[in-house]
């Protein structure tokens, strides 16, 4: 089985890079790694690597999601894989990187995998150039799929993600898993819905206050609106978090506080679809939009791939 290490990046059209770098950079407090005509390269202060690609586009979406892998060795066998089911896939380039592996999943989502990365020196010491909360480390995404329990089996069964949580409704259904390769709660989110669709991007940050302060920065320059949902504790993950929409409607989390999953017995956690301490631990019930609105994601050759709805369209009474 190939070895995936982790979540490595996200690259999002947007259509306005002026007010993206705005958001991103000045606001929020992502460094700047490259930048070009039509395009920005983002990472955080821990991070070796960009972690974010903003690449201008007529419409706002996901262009890929991408997973670092252990060696050129591993590369290869998920193109093996790819090629023995029929996937579409093929080798691309991108700044940094002059390998990668990009695949159309069997569930539509575009996911690209890569080794080699030019390695830049970390900031995480240099505490004079950090702005904003200074976020760490890119960390985890989360995905609407109408197929969450195929989805789940598959990135399983064929790329070794570890399942640490899951929530299912009386009936056995599953509605939503959390999957790991790097040994927290999640590098990967499935949850129920229509799609395939970004749900969102999720960014560490050293601890609870960076949260707050990134809270009073938004509401000191007026961008207030930005703020979707939070602060709060998450029940799945114990994990302290803030979900933002960016000026493209892309929701993008903070995140802080999980908890380990490396020990081979792990025992995954089940919450009940119905509790809703498992998206709020201190209750609330968080807004009708996060349950419904996500970004679309590139077909292989161009264009948004086709969404469904999915197969368990009962939903939970506080969602309707």
């Amino acid at each position: 089985m190939p070895n995936v290490i982790r979540f490595g990046h996200a690259i999002l059209y947007v259509k306005d890079l002026a007010a993206s770098r705005h958001f991103y950079v000045d606001l929020l407090g992502l460094s700047l790694l490259h930048e070009t005509p039509d395009s920005l390269y983002l990472r955080g202060v821990e991070d070796r690597e960009w972690s974010l690609k903003l690449e201008h586009g007529r419409e706002p979406g996901a262009k890929q999601v991408a997973f670092k892998a252990g060696s050129d060795a591993d590369l290869e066998a998920i193109a093996r894989m790819a090629e023995a089911q029929g996937l579409p896939h093929r080798w691309e380039s991108e700044h940094d990187r002059p390998r990668m592996l990009r695949l159309q999943d069997p569930f539509g989502f575009p996911v690209a995998f890569y080794f080699q990365s030019v390695k830049h020196p970390w900031l995480l010491q240099n505490y004079d150039l950090h702005r904003g909360p200074g976020i760490q480390r890119i960390d985890h995404l989360n995905l609407y799929s109408p197929h969450v329990q195929k989805m789940t089996r598959w990135y399983m069964q064929e790329l070794g993600f570890r399942l640490s949580e899951f929530s299912e409704d009386d009936q056995g259904n599953l509605w939503a898993s959390w999957l790991q390769r790097k040994g927290n709660v999640h590098d990967l989110a499935l949850t129920n819905g229509t799609g395939p669709r970004l749900h969102h991007v999720a960014y560490w940050v050293p601890d609870v206050m960076k949260i707050s302060q990134i809270c009073d920065i938004l509401a000191g320059s007026g961008r207030e609106a930005c703020i979707e949902r939070g602060p709060g504790r998450h029940g799945v993950s114990n994990a302290f978090f803030l979900y933002l929409r960016d000026p493209d409607g892309h929701r993008i989390e903070l995140y802080t506080s999980d908890y380990l999953t490396v020990d081979p017995d792990f025992e995954p956690i089940r919450w009940n679809v119905h509790d809703a301490r498992r998206q709020q631990l201190w209750g609330g019930i968080a807004p009708r939009c996060w349950f419904l609105e996500g970004s679309p994601v590139e077909a292989f050759d161009g264009g948004w791939v086709n969404q469904e709805q999915p197969e368990i369209d009962r939903l939970p009474d506080y969602i309707r």
